[in-house]
């Protein structure tokens, strides 16, 4: 059985990464690194070296331009190499809230036609016009490959903290390319004892198409998403654990799928 090793990578800017090395020692992950862009741009350390790559959340470089943008740049314009390397190795990439902006601005996800990286999506600004802060329940899609969401129940509540949230594509057929391949992991559900067809206001906290909370490639093995796992990784980080008492928490189990597939594929 293979060990695993994670680089949580650190850029100006982002503000999630300790809680993501946390997350993935809690999951059993044998080697967390706490690595810096730079570290990896002056061959310091190399991407070669790990089997999971965490981009975390936070506001990279500020959010200039937009969110995600420029650490996307970086990435595709002096790493982009050694990250196709990467990812034809069958490693896992996971990307939280700000990493999700950065995967999807670098054309990772959704990448819905294989083999062709370019941006077919963007992150945008939240319909409601402000910052989203609260926990939301997700529903999971059990036609999806992704990796970092296999056997969840059908629905998960975890917190959102973001201000552009809200999944655009840049066509209706892109779109219907997310449904026929199962791109789209999970969704954004109104809670289980309200009855709609479609998540609303304040439980879609953006306004993403179809609800989109996480999308992954056609692989499973590159994963996005909005919401935040690693802030739910201990039952008493639920807001409501003095009434409902310890349980598995929703966002440990996403951080231990990708321990166990490294250890099990890898």
């Amino acid at each position: 059985m293979s060990s695993t090793s994670v680089l949580v990578l650190r850029a100006a800017g982002i503000n999630c990464d300790y809680e993501a090395v946390h997350a993935f020692q809690l999951a059993g992950a044998e080697r967390v690194d706490h690595v810096h862009i730079n570290e990896l741009l002056a061959g310091r350390d190399r991407l070669s070296a790990y089997d999971i790559l965490v981009l975390p959340g936070g506001f990279s470089y500020g959010d200039d331009i937009s969110g995600g943008k420029v650490l996307a740049n970086e990435l595709r314009y002096k790493l982009m190499d050694d990250i196709e390397t990467f990812i034809q190795d069958g490693k896992l990439i996971i990307g939280i809230c700000n990493g999700f902006q950065v995967l999807v601005k670098m054309g990772l996800l959704p990448q819905t036609t294989p083999g062709i990286r370019r941006q077919e999506s963007t992150v945008f600004y939240n319909d409601s016009g402000k910052f989203e802060c609260r926990w939301v329940y997700l529903r999971s899609n059990p036609d999806s490959p992704c990796v970092f969401t296999r056997n969840l129940p059908e629905t998960i509540y975890i917190p959102v903290a973001h201000g552009e949230g809200k999944i655009v594509t840049e066509s209706e057929a892109v779109q219907s390319r997310l449904h026929e391949s199962g791109h789209i992991a999970l969704q954004y559900v109104n809670p289980p004892d309200e009855e709609h067809d479609k998540a609303t206001y304040p439980w879609s906290p953006n306004g993403s198409i179809d609800d989109i909370a996480g999308l992954c490639d056609a692989t499973g093995r590159i994963f996005g998403l909005m919401p935040h796992p690693e802030r739910y990784t201990h039952y008493t980080h639920h807001p409501r654990w003095t009434r409902e008492g310890s349980r598995e928490p929703d966002g440990l189990h996403i951080f231990k799928n990708a321990v166990t597939y490294v250890r099990e594929s890898l």
